[in-house]
Order: structure tokens, then sequence, then C-alpha cells
């Protein structure tokens, strides 16, 4: 799996949702722009503080995440 130092969780930021270095920018929101239509490119124009890896790496981590499954515990 390729390396997500760009992503990070911190409880006093954005309620310890996945966010990019540490900034006030969840994975949540450039997935959702992404979904929405918007470019790579467009993302980089409106948040000139982004890097096209933090794209590339919320990317990343959003289909790493959906790709995991929850399996319930049962007692023994």
């Amino acid at each position: 799996m390729t390396t997500l130092d760009r992503i990070t969780h911190n409880p006093a930021v954005m309620g310890g949702k996945p966010c990019i270095r540490g900034m006030r920018v969840t994975v949540g929101m450039i997935v959702g722009m992404m979904g929405t239509g918007h470019s790579k490119t467009r993302l980089l124009e409106l948040y000139p503080y982004l890097e096209p890896e933090d794209i590339d790496q919320a990317l990343t981590y959003a289909a790493w995440r959906v790709s995991e499954r929850e399996v319930e515990l049962v007692d023994a």
C-alpha cells in the first residue's frame, strides 16, 4: 500500500476527521468535490495551499477505507 503521510488525524482538528497535512481540509471534502465534478486542477485553483499529492492521497485513503469490511464479533 502507498504511504499516506499526508493524511492526518487529530481530535483537535475537524473533530478528528482525516485531514490533509493537519489543515482544516478533510478527505471527505476533497472526495465530495471530485464526486460532484470538480477536477484536480480546479481544486488546486480553489485551494492554492493544496498540492497534487494531497488530492492523490485523499483519493487513495478514501478508496482504502471503503474497501474495509466490518465483521461483527460474536461471544463464544
